[in-house]
């Protein structure tokens, strides 16, 4: 399939997909992933020439996939039929974070603006949430919808700090992550201790909620938290995944497995073999590291979709990548 190119050329990232079988790039960590990996799969990019893409969402019943470009103030639209890409939304509030709601609806999570939205049906906007008592948000950044359609979403500032993905702006609030009420639509606060929420996704059976504290120090984080009060509230918490020294994590998915596929990076060193950790890393359950995929650029977010929700879509930087995994998202 043809790779779309859409912007100035400096923005592309020339890719050559592996000719062997397996694809190197997959990397097995530990035999436990076998089972996931498919030997005659391999990367694949599908699109390229972004600034910086995040927040991908899978439609299946369009056969489409959104994510956003955010410094590009857009939301791109790739479709599976046609292999091509175009603007889904422009300008788009430097959005960042996308999902859909339990309706099918795209929610989306509004940098510019700092305030989290769905879109209509006929595409009018509703703006969800755009405050916690009376203070604004910083920039809602990931955001993911339960079974009871209540929205959870992180609020970091990390849109708000500078002019390249938003305005620069002050801090009302701390960094915090949010839930909305599907049914009174009564914004909580989860928590506000973690140092730049990031990331955030429920285990299989929602009794757990995954958050990237993207901010700790010396390493980034994934914490679980047991839910409790009908799964509304945060209880014990447990370290679920360490990057270690120069990884850095981003957004994330969950399998039914219950395995977290983890958008991956440096954390920003310039050790020599920082390129080396850039693509997804996946770790089981009990915060194993099982596997990585190596691509070529930064991996900030990821989502399965597809007929069988078994293609891995990667929001890598500068494009779009894909892989056909033997594992199935959760969500």
């Amino acid at each position: 399939m043809a790779t779309t190119a859409l912007t100035a050329k400096a923005q592309s990232f020339d890719f050559k997909a592996s000719q062997r079988y397996p694809d190197p790039n997959v990397q097995v960590l530990d035999n436990s992933f076998l089972k996931y990996r498919l030997f005659s799969s391999s990367v694949e990019q599908l699109a390229t020439g972004f600034r910086w893409v995040e927040g991908p969402v899978w439609f299946g019943d369009g056969r489409y996939l959104l994510f956003s470009d955010i410094p590009n103030n857009r939301i791109m639209r790739w479709d599976e039929a046609t292999g091509t890409t175009s603007v889904y939304r422009n300008p788009a509030n430097f959005t960042n974070g996308l999902a859909r709601d339990r309706q099918g609806r795209l929610i989306s999570c509004e940098h510019l603006t700092r305030r989290v939205t769905r879109t209509e049906y006929d595409g009018r906007i509703t703006v969800l949430a755009d405050n916690y008592n009376g203070k604004r948000f910083n920039s809602p950044n990931d955001i993911v919808c339960k079974s009871d359609g209540s929205i959870w979403f992180t609020d970091p500032p990390f849109g708000i700090g500078g002019e390249w993905e938003g305005d620069k702006q002050t801090s009302e609030l701390p960094h915090s992550v949010y839930r909305i009420d599907a049914q009174t639509g009564k914004v909580s606060l989860i928590t506000d201790a973690l140092a730049g929420p990031n990331g955030l996704a429920f285990s299989p059976d929602e009794k757990v909620l995954y958050i990237v504290e993207s901010r700790a120090t010396p390493n980034r984080l994934i914490w679980a938290y047991q839910l409790t009060d009908n799964g509304t509230r945060l209880g014990a918490r447990k370290l679920a995944v360490d990057a270690g020294g120069p990884g850095g994590i981003d957004g994330f998915k969950i399998d039914t497995d219950g395995n977290l596929w983890c958008g991956w990076g440096s954390n920003g060193s310039l050790e020599a073999n920082a390129a080396e950790l850039d693509g997804v890393r996946v770790f089981n359950p009990q915060g194993k590291a099982i596997a990585h995929i190596h691509l070529p650029e930064r991996c900030p977010n990821l989502v399965f979709g597809g007929a069988k929700k078994n293609r891995l879509f990667m929001a890598s930087s500068h494009s779009l990548y894909a892989l056909y995994v033997e594992a199935r998202g959760a969500v």
